[in-house]
């Protein structure tokens, strides 16, 4: 089965709410990418709503549930405020990271070997109710080991070490370290999502890794539309300047 892509919709949110109205809309963008072939869409609302909003989940799933086969999937700390909210819409996949509540991005994953304790209950109070879990982790054959005994279904393969290596034209040890991952991953029954970073450059030859099941890509891929859209779009509205002007 081909990986399935989810896109990030965060960066969209975010613009969104640099003007305090719903333009760009967040749903609007949902439909795009899944009308696209997208197999699915992915929010990470944090405790400040910077950029996605708890609000956003709810709607979002009403978009998936129009499209059919797709996916919602709903990434963030589990705290409290965010397992109700979750448990409350319950998206097709939760995935739990380890984010602290200011954190600017997702810069590492679990420590599982030290976690895992506490992320049994919450996986399985997720699991309860329907919803796939995966984990978010660094590719460490420890934390992978750790993972099945928190009862997650998947991990996610936190890809940023390997997208700056590609950048650099120096990404063998992280790829191959990748690949130790997830051939770990595979052995013992989890499934594997991978995703930070990645974009239209490095994402094929990280696929060569066997086995994932899904990508989650948003800031690369907002960045991307941009630079493949911006110069035409501000053409059309010097042409559009220009016949006003005749």
């Amino acid at each position: 089965m081909p990986t399935q892509l989810s896109v990030n919709l965060n960066k969209i949110a975010l613009i969104r709410n640099s003007r305090g109205r719903d333009y760009p809309s967040i749903i609007h963008f949902a439909e795009l990418a899944l009308g696209a072939g997208a197999h699915g869409v992915t929010i990470h609302p944090r405790p400040d709503q910077r950029h996605a909003r708890y609000s956003d989940v709810a709607a979002l799933k009403a978009v998936v549930e129009r499209f059919a086969g797709t996916e919602l999937n709903i990434e963030g700390y589990p705290d409290r405020q965010f397992l109700d909210v979750v448990l409350a819409t319950r998206p097709h996949q939760c995935t739990l990271v380890p984010d602290e509540p200011g954190q600017l991005t997702s810069d590492h994953g679990w420590n599982v070997v030290r976690d895992a304790a506490r992320l049994a209950p919450i996986v399985a109070e997720l699991k309860a109710a329907g919803i796939r879990v995966s984990l978010f982790v660094d590719a460490d054959l420890a934390q992978i080991e750790a993972a099945p005994a928190t009862g997650t279904d998947r991990v996610e393969l936190y890809t940023e070490a390997y997208a700056h290596g590609y950048a650099q034209g120096d990404w063998m040890r992280e790829w191959h370290k990748h690949a130790a991952a997830a051939a770990r991953a595979r052995e013992l029954g989890l499934g594997l999502n991978a995703g930070h970073d990645l974009n239209l450059d490095n994402l094929a030859n990280f696929l060569r890794i066997p086995g994932i099941a899904e990508v989650s890509i948003g800031h690369a891929l907002t960045v991307e539309a941009l630079q493949v859209g911006f110069a035409a779009v501000v053409a059309r509205y010097a042409a559009l300047l220009k016949a006003i002007a005749e």
